[in-house]
């Protein structure tokens, strides 16, 4: 059998979305003619238009996820309108199973194993079983069955891009804001949709200091409508330091797509922008709360991408006495900043 068309469905966030396209990367090289599909929420779809390894996005809006008929309507036409050799589902969700229901003729239909995809998905891996792996390596355990179509090229590099005209113009943009781009620009994300993921601001607020005064560097806060008014706030804390930009804002993602290609670095607290930015090839470091699998979730052995978790730093013996909230403010500001100045210093160096 020819795999002539794929579809790759992966459903909820950014980063989940960034670090699942490894799928279609390795499908793309190791089936070279393979037509890939990506099911992704409607509102990612900017992050994979142009995507070398993604031939057509398909999304999903709110309203259609929430309304189950509305839902299964849409994808049974896409299922009888398509023709797919290849159905990847990264979720195995019992809502994305029925890509898999109203699709039986599909040869490859694979999923994580779970009780209840006995039927319909007719690979089931446990990709969820071995805890060391970190998330590129489980989502590629899913192409594996397709070993038996051919050898397999295996490509854990996830990438984002643009074009180099929307960077130009974005960099325009930055000038035009007061951005100088012979100094050191670093991308800081001290504010987090998840609330209980931020990293105390006080803390946090001393690191971006540091980061002026030994650094001259220019920190773009990087944040989401709801986060504008806090990011404001510690801006008027640090005393409008001409360092610090608040007035750089992406209002799409693939200008924050430019926006990270075009910094020089990313720090702040984990979440989706820490993946863009390794996407885009910067360099950066992120802070885990204890509760975030930094093994899992930061899918990298390249030193150019590292994590700082509390967890680093505590005996495993002090663990069980503590409650994750305690743990994660035992994170000091030093800390942070051992590990920050000294990839800071070596990017320098190399540069």
């Amino acid at each position: 059998m020819r795999v002539r068309k794929v579809l790759v469905i992966r459903f909820r966030r950014i980063g989940d979305a960034v670090l699942s396209v490894v799928i279609c990367s390795t499908i793309r090289k190791s089936f070279p003619e393979a037509e890939i599909h990506y099911v992704v929420n409607d509102y990612l779809e900017p992050l994979f238009q142009d995507h070398p390894d993604v031939d057509r996005v398909i999304t999903f809006s709110s309203r259609e996820n929430d309304h189950f008929f509305t839902y299964v309507k849409k994808v049974f036409r896409l299922m009888r309108e398509e023709h797919y050799d290849v159905i990847v589902d990264t979720r195995s969700t019992l809502k994305t199973l029925w890509f898999s229901i109203l699709s039986p003729g599909t040869k490859y239909r694979i999923g994580t194993r779970k009780y209840y995809n006995l039927f319909f998905h007719n690979y089931r891996i446990r990709n969820h079983q071995d805890e060391s792996l970190d998330e590129v390596s489980r989502n590629l355990l899913l192409v594996k069955p397709l070993e038996k179509e051919a050898p397999l090229v295996y490509d854990a590099d996830f990438r984002l891009q643009v074009t180099e005209g929307e960077k130009e113009e974005f960099k325009r943009y930055m000038i035009e804001q007061g951005i100088d781009f012979s100094r050191l620009v670093i991308l800081c994300t001290p504010f987090t949709r998840v609330v209980d993921k931020k990293w105390d601001i006080r803390k946090m607020k001393e690191v971006l200091s540091r980061l002026v005064w030994k650094y001259d560097a220019q920190l773009i806060f990087n944040y989401s409508k709801e986060e504008k008014a806090d990011a404001l706030s510690l801006f008027d804390e640090m005393g409008q330091d001409k360092h610090i930009f608040v007035n750089v804002e992406a209002d799409t993602l693939r200008k924050l797509v430019a926006m990270i290609s075009l910094s020089d670095f990313f720090f702040g607290n984990e979440g989706g922008p820490r993946h863009m930015a390794q996407a885009c090839g910067v360099p950066g470091l992120a802070i885990y709360p204890p509760w975030v699998n930094m093994q899992k979730w930061l899918p990298s052995r390249d030193e150019r991408y590292q994590g700082v978790s509390p967890l680093d730093f505590m005996p495993e013996s002090e663990r069980g006495m503590l409650s994750d909230k305690e743990i994660f403010d035992r994170l000091t500001e030093d800390q942070v900043w051992g590990r920050l100045d000294s990839m800071l210093r070596k990017m320098m160096k190399d540069i």
